[in-house]
């Protein structure tokens, strides 16, 4: 244990004194720049290992050079104005106390949760699978798709009934593939996820894409395409190419903003359970990741934490009236802003990337905690809100008008129990409860350790609304009659209680067992898998249900759907191993807590959240 500790750490330094030498070239006389670049280039490949599979020797090394890359002017290392000394202020107990522990060896700790993980994937290997995990496995191996040899992905849906007529299900998405990569991953076959997890950083590229225009350094593609074309113009001789899709092809030509994030999770999640953490190290990994904070973190010309996306740009992928500063996105984000911070190598270069990240944190776990819980109580002091506030200490901050209280939410909402509404922005309140972001945020502890609780509780209040005949509900409630007609466009995909508005997607049973674990409720989990787990298979494995309740298959949706069949896996593997969710879950990080979440200043007009913050945790 000993050995392989020190050799992990050793690979570490070694890779670190190569990219510090690479670096240089900023530094270093033009005559030395060159020859250390190129040693840099020799002795960290960027192809896959040699060993990790058996037709791994086909990998073709990415194009995009990852130095040049790095290097280029058209991404300028992230700036962060120093922050001043915060006054002192007595520390929270809990942080004092962890304070007064002695503290471990980092990579002890590692190797034990490693050595918990494999005995939890052995746990799994030897387990009974029920007729139907037999079915949704010779399924999920049949969807499978290979490039060169190895298997790199699972296609969005296989569906022989619409054989001639897929869109783009016959094309492996990144979101999709999650929690298919999941399932791989807890039975122990991670080859197929180290693939995909290097083959979409080869097509981190910026070609142009709607009207010749270029999205920002960083942007990972929303899905790809393994296609044949003839080898130098020779119709006898073909390859295989990676055809990307960064929204130019999708409804509506968004560019996915949750691509990256969840490539930078389900990234973290490799690592832990497979110990092979040289992947994170790579030099095209490390600055696949920093690409893709570097895009997200860019300053811009909105005043808030969280980030600001158009409709369209995560799972509800069309006119549903999220533009703004959805809550998915903004759970996704915080969740790829925990893991990134693990993951990044500690450097001289890297050490503003950090800062930087952690003002985000800090400024973000505020921002939604704060500004978007909403209990009886929060709604009581909405409905009492004076408007047209001017001051830095105005109680209405975004000017928020009573009236937005939508007619069906006093009635709805429990006495005890909340949620963190879907969006905010100044003089809107979209008061959905958006399933995704609010489970994500309770696996993430983007929401405190009460509002997870008051998640929970609200879901299994309205058990009938939320889960029904079929888990879970992707929003609630529907857009309906006029309101859908200006919000979605008259959308005939998303009418009411259909698709994004207001469907049943049981490919989120994954994140509601994950979020039910977290909280010591796996009883909820259990309750909602095994409700549908016949039912699932009877219907062929659906994309999708329809009416409030989820007794209708989708009218438009595919069937034998990828995600579905994952969904279902992984929640079964995960309530028998519960352990394992540690792989997707982030604890409660109070040292966010102890820094100042505003940037502090001696200037008057800002305001230090640090009190308030606190206060969240130690109620």
């Amino acid at each position: 244990m000993a050995a392989a500790a020190i050799s992990h750490l050793r690979r570490g330094a070694q890779r670190h004194a190569l990219l510090y030498l690479s670096r240089r070239h900023f530094s270093s006389p033009s005559s030395l720049a060159a020859p250390l670049a190129a040693a840099a280039r020799r002795l960290l490949s960027t192809s896959v290992e040699s060993g990790t599979s058996s037709t791994t020797g086909s990998y073709k090394p990415p194009p995009l050079d990852p130095f040049r890359a790095a290097l280029a002017p058209a991404s300028p290392p992230l700036e962060s104005p120093p922050l001043e000394e915060p006054p002192t202020t007595p520390p929270l107990p809990e942080v004092a106390s962890a304070a007064a522990a002695p503290e471990q060896d980092p990579v002890v700790l590692q190797n034990e949760e490693l050595e918990g993980l494999k005995a939890g994937l052995k746990a799994l290997r030897s387990r009974e699978e029920s007729p139907e995990e037999k079915e949704a496995w010779w399924l999920l191996n049949r969807a499978v798709v290979n490039y060169c040899g190895s298997a790199v992905g699972t296609v969005a849906a296989n569906d022989p009934s619409t054989a001639n007529h897929m869109l783009n299900y016959d094309q492996v998405f990144i979101r999709d593939f999650v929690p298919s990569a999941i399932a791989f991953l807890l039975r122990g076959e991670s080859d197929i996820v180290k693939n995909f997890l290097l083959h979409t950083l080869q097509l981190q590229s910026w070609e142009k894409t709607v009207d010749c225009y270029s999205p920002g350094q960083g942007l990972m593609p929303a899905s790809f395409k393994v296609r044949s074309v003839p080898l130098d113009g020779n119709n006898e001789a073909f390859e295989e190419v990676l055809d990307p899709d960064f929204g130019e092809s999708a409804i509506g030509r968004v560019a996915p903003v949750d691509s990256g994030l969840w490539w930078i999770i389900l990234l973290r999640a490799y690592g832990k359970i497979t110990g092979d953490y040289a992947l994170q190290e790579r030099v095209d990994v490390q600055t696949g990741i920093r690409l893709i904070l570097n895009l997200c973190l860019s300053d811009g010309f909105d005043m808030f934490p969280t980030l600001l996306v158009t409709d369209g740009s995560c799972m509800i992928d069309r006119r549903m009236g999220i533009h703004g500063h959805p809550l998915e996105i903004q759970a996704l984000f915080y969740s790829a802003l925990r893991c990134a911070r693990e993951m990044v190598s500690t450097d001289d270069g890297s050490k503003n990337l950090i800062r930087v990240v952690n003002n985000r944190l800090s400024a973000l776990s505020f921002h939604i905690r704060e500004y978007y819980w909403v209990d009886m109580k929060k709604i009581n002091e909405i409905y009492r809100y004076k408007t047209e506030e001017y001051s830095h200490d105005a109680i209405n901050k975004f000017n928020i008008y009573p009236e937005q209280i939508p007619s069906w939410l006093a009635d709805w909402i429990p006495d005890k129990g909340g949620y963190l509404i879907g969006n905010l922005q100044p003089a809107h309140m979209d008061f959905r409860f958006f399933s995704l972001g609010n489970l994500w945020a309770i696996v993430s502890s983007l929401a405190t350790q009460k509002q997870a609780e008051g998640i929970l509780n609200l879901i299994e209040t309205k058990w009938d609304d939320i889960v029904a005949n079929m888990p879970l509900k992707i929003c609630y409630p529907a857009l309906e009659y006029e309101e859908w007609r200006i919000i979605t466009g008259c959308d005939p995909k998303n009418t009411p209680w259909s698709y994004h508005n207001g469907g049943s997607w049981p490919t989120l049973l994954w994140q509601f067992t994950l979020a039910c674990i977290k909280m010591g409720r796996p009883d909820l989990a259990r309750r909602a898998v095994e409700a549908v787990e016949k039912r699932l298979s009877d219907d062929k494995w659906p994309e999708y249900y329809d009416t409030r309740t989820g007794r209708f298959i989708g009218k438009q949706s595919r069937l034998y759907q990828t995600w579905t069949i994952a969904g279902f896996l992984s929640s079964k593997m995960l309530l028998d191993c519960p352990e394992m969710a540690s792989i997707l879950i982030c604890d409660e990080d109070l040292e966010l807590l102890e820094g100042c979440a505003c940037g502090l200043s001696n200037s008057a007009r800002i305001k230090c959240s640090r009190r308030a913050a606190r206060s969240q945790v130690l109620v």
